[in-house]
């Protein structure tokens, strides 16, 4: 759902008075946090979307790999799933629904949980996600809100699957041309959460449907800060600016760049169109997004690299200037 449309949603929603509630929706964190005890809170989150890859096990890794990440980002550790399943009564066979979810199984297995339950509902479209539950110290999570001026913007993921997903569908590319995308969608964060609370990060969130920019923006806003951003240093997977020039871009992402211009995200005028584009490209299973103390970035993309996270960047800084600058 638009981001916009979401924020008004959500404005009539009666306020939120458990005290053990840490943390929960007025901040468009990545998961709600439950305290359970002095040494105990639980993680809760639930995602899940429509097809963006035509094979069916291949998309329910994907779909697994995005739902465990708002737990990751939470500087949580998954404990299990339940799944959530929509699939027609006709068009499809039955067997494309089992290898959706037995590739979900697969990728909750990665991260060392199992998936013991869940809902089904009959509907014209595949549908498919999990419902995590996480836990962590209820004084040692992360969250969107904790940001601090000077912090280093560090992103663990390229970015460009929402373009490189809509090509594929327009036939504009071939299914090897996506097969970053998909490796890049599939990974789990969890070594980049095992890096981030190694080295420590003030807080953090992970780019998904909003893009890296709407994300960042609602790490900004929650913290009381802003961001710059440098354009020319975050990692785009191969031939998103050529697609993007091409026209092969999702609705979401232009709704996504309307809602960064009205909120203020302001563009340096020699950004052209294309690159503005990926900044605010709709993203499935995205990377973390954190912001870490200036003296523990280097340590922290050392920490990523030997995880396995090669593509990490240094993409930014948070500012005492409100708003998001992108040069």
């Amino acid at each position: 759902m638009d981001a916009g449309v979401l924020a008004h949603v959500l404005r009539d929603m009666p306020p939120i008075t458990d005290p053990n509630v840490l943390v929960g929706f007025a901040t468009s964190d990545d998961a709600g946090v439950y305290r359970i005890s002095d040494e105990l809170a639980l993680v809760l989150t639930v995602d899940f979307f429509t097809p963006i890859v035509d094979d069916p096990r291949t998309f329910g890794r994907i779909a697994a790999a995005n739902s465990l990440s708002d737990v990751y980002a939470m500087g949580a550790r998954p404990l299990t799933a339940l799944a959530v399943a929509a699939f027609p009564d006709e068009g499809l066979s039955k067997t494309v629904l089992a290898e959706i979810l037995r590739g979900g199984a697969e990728k909750a297995a990665e991260a060392g949980i199992a998936v013991i339950g869940g809902h089904t509902v009959k509907d014209k479209e595949p549908k498919y996600g999990l419902s995590v539950v996480g836990a962590v110290h209820p004084k040692r999570f992360l969250s969107n809100a904790t940001a601090r001026d000077g912090d280093v913007v560090v992103l663990t993921k390229p970015i460009g699957t929402g373009i490189l997903t809509t090509a594929r569908r327009r036939d504009t590319i071939s299914d090897a041309d996506l097969g970053e995308a998909i490796a890049s969608m599939s990974a789990l964060n969890r070594a980049a959460c095992e890096a981030m609370l190694a080295v420590g990060a003030d807080a953090a969130t992970d780019v998904t449907g909003f893009g890296l920019l709407g994300h960042l923006r609602e790490m900004s806003d929650a913290s009381g800060l802003g961001a710059d951003v440098d354009a020319s240093a975050v990692p785009l997977l191969d031939r998103v600016l050529h697609l993007a020039a091409l026209g092969c871009v999702p609705g979401g992402t232009h709704d996504n760049l309307r809602h960064a211009q009205a909120n203020g995200v302001q563009f340096d005028q020699s950004i052209g169109e294309p690159l503005t584009l990926a900044l605010c490209d709709a993203q499935t299973s995205g990377g973390l997004l954190m912001a870490v103390p200036e003296g523990r970035a280097a340590a922290m993309l050392d920490a990523l690299a030997r995880g396995g996270v090669n593509r990490a960047a240094a993409i930014g800084r948070m500012t005492s200037r409100r708003g998001i600058r992108v040069r």
